[in-house]
C-alpha cells in the first residue's frame, strides 16, 4: 500500500492510501472514523489498523474515496516524532571526503554513524524550497528513508525489520558553504541542513519491497534530475549498512517510537558536492530537482529565493 498525506480543496489536512494511480481513500471518512485522520496515530497502531484496511471496501463512487486531481499531496508524514540521517554508502563517504582531501575514517567501517536533523522542518512533494538566504552552494541529497512503525528498545538487526512500516523518499537539503565552516567545530551539520528536509510523494510499506530484497538493501534505481538532466545514478542494493543495523545502532540504550524517520544517507554520485561543481553549478531560485526511486516514484520541488 501507498499511504499519503493530502489537502482537500477545502483546506482540511487528511491521511489515507492511493487506490490508483489517479484516486485516494480518506481513511478516517472511509472507515467512518474507525480509523485516524493522521499518520502519526495510525503508526502508533499500524498493526491494528493495518489488518482493518484489509476489511474497508473501497469503489470509487464510495464516501472517502477521491480523484487525485483535487487533492494536494503533502509530506507523507507531516510531523514525525524524531528524524535520524545515517551514512550508509561507502562510494559517496569515499568521493565526498576525497573531495576534501580526507580519507575514510576507520570508524565508519565498524558502526552506521547518523545525526539528528530537524524533524519540525519537513516538507512535501511539491513545496517550493527557499533558498537560504546566507548560502550560495545549495545542494539536494538523493536518499531513501524507512518509517518506524513500531515501538523497540535495543533492537538486533535481525529483527529490526518488524519495526519497520515502509520507505519513501528523502530529498536531504544542504546548505554545503555553511555545512562546510560550521564541521570544522567537530559536531557535525546543523544550520546547513536546519531549513529544510523533503519526503515523499508517499509511503510505500515494506511487504511491497520484499521480493526486491538485494544483498544489505533492495534493487531500486535512484536518480536525481536538475531541470530535467540527470545528474545522479545509484542504486539500493549498493548500501553498506542496511536498515536492520542502522536500527540497531540507534536503538541501542534508546527507545524507538513509532512515527520515527530514518535516512539512509546519500546514494553514490547523488549530490553536486559528490559530483562536483564542474559537472553541476549549485542549485539556485528557479530550478526543478526531482528524485526518482523505483516502486516510491518521484519526488519534485522547485527552488526559491
Amino acid at each position: 500500500m501507498k499511504f499519503i498525506t493530502f489537502e482537500k480543496s477545502d483546506g482540511k489536512i487528511s491521511a489515507g492510501w492511493l487506490v490508483d494511480e489517479e484516486h485516494a481513500v480518506d481513511m478516517c471518512e472511509a472507515s467512518s472514523g474507525r480509523l485516524p485522520n493522521n499518520l502519526v496515530d495510525f503508526l502508533n497502531k499500524s498493526e491494528e489498523y493495518l489488518k482493518q484496511t484489509e476489511g474497508i471496501s473501497v469503489g470509487l463512487d464510495q464516501k472517502g474515496v477521491y480523484p487525485l486531481s483535487e487533492l494536494r499531496l503533502k509530506a507523507p508524514l507531516p510531523n514525525p516524532k524524531s528524524f535520524r540521517d545515517f551514512y550508509a554508502f561507502e562510494q559517496h563517504v569515499k568521493t565526498a571526503r576525497e573531495r576534501r582531501g580526507l580519507s575514510v575514517a576507520p570508524e565508519w567501517y565498524q558502526m552506521p554513524v547518523f545525526y539528528f536533523s530537524n524533524h519540525l522542518a519537513i516538507t512535501g512533494p511539491g513545496d517550493k524550497i527557499p533558498k537560504p538566504k546566507n548560502s550560495l552552494w545549495l545542494d539536494y541529497e538523493l536518499e531513501i528513508a524507512c518509517i518506524i512503525g513500531k515501538e523497540g528498545r535495543d533492537i538486533s538487526a535481525d529483527q529490526a525489520d518488524e519495526y519497520i512500516f515502509g520507505y519513501c523518499i528523502l530529498n536531504d537539503w544542504s546548505a554545503r558553504d555553511l555545512q562546510r565552516e560550521e564541521m570544522k567545530v567537530g559536531l557535525g551539520p546543523a544550520k546547513g541542513k536546519d531549513f529544510s528536509t523533503t519526503i515523499g510523494p508517499w509511503i510505500v510499506t515494506k511487504n511491497e519491497l520484499k521480493a526486491l530484497k538485494q544483498g544489505n538493501g533492495f534493487d531500486l534505481t535512484m536518480k536525481a534530475r536538475v531541470n530535467g538532466i540527470l545528474l545522479s545514478e545509484g542504486n539500493l542494493k549498493d548500501i553498506y549498512y542496511s536498515f536492520g543495523e542502522m536500527i540497531s545502532r540507534a536503538s541501542q540504550g534508546v527507545t524507538l517510537y513509532p512515527g520515527e524517520i530514518m535516512g539512509s544517507g546519500t546514494v553514490g554520485t547523488g549530490c553536486i558536492l559528490e559530483l562536483g561543481p564542474e559537472v553541476h553549478r549549485w542549485l539556485e531560485p528557479g530550478d526543478l530537482v526531482e528524485l526518482e526511486i523505483d516502486c516510491l516514484g518521484v519526488l519534485k520541488n522547485t527552488i526559491i529565493d
